[in-house]
């Protein structure tokens, strides 16, 4: 998970849940870090096909949906974890490489044009 700060728009890594501990979590999140859209990352071939991944995320943000009332949007989510990566070593940081690529997803996010973000 990661957060954004909208006046300078930059997206910082928050950290990582488990898959099955987001719904529970999430809540909590929103509220404390005063959340008003949720940007999950969607997972494609690099030729921007779908796979069997992109099928599950979007069933599972399809649930997700029925529990929250923000706007959810994807992201494409290819190379991240390379970016997260080489963005660490870089860095020397400790952030946890998860919560890493999702701060890259969610600042890929920021930097679309409105008009070209996916709502889900």
């Amino acid at each position: 998970m990661a957060r954004a700060t909208w006046r300078a728009r930059l997206a910082e890594p928050l950290q990582s849940l488990p898959t099955k501990e987001i719904p529970g979590q999430l809540k909590q999140l929103i509220k404390d870090h005063d959340i008003n859209t949720i940007v999950v990352g969607l997972p494609r071939n690099l030729n921007g096909d779908d796979t069997a991944q992109t099928t599950w995320v979007r069933q599972w943000v399809d649930d997700l949906k029925t529990k929250l009332e923000l706007p959810i949007y994807f992201q494409d989510e290819a190379l991240t974890s390379k970016q997260a990566l080489s963005f660490k070593r870089q860095a020397k940081s400790r952030v946890d490489d998860h919560a890493l690529a999702a701060a890259v997803i969610l600042q890929d996010f920021l930097d679309t044009p409105e008009a070209e973000r996916l709502l889900s």
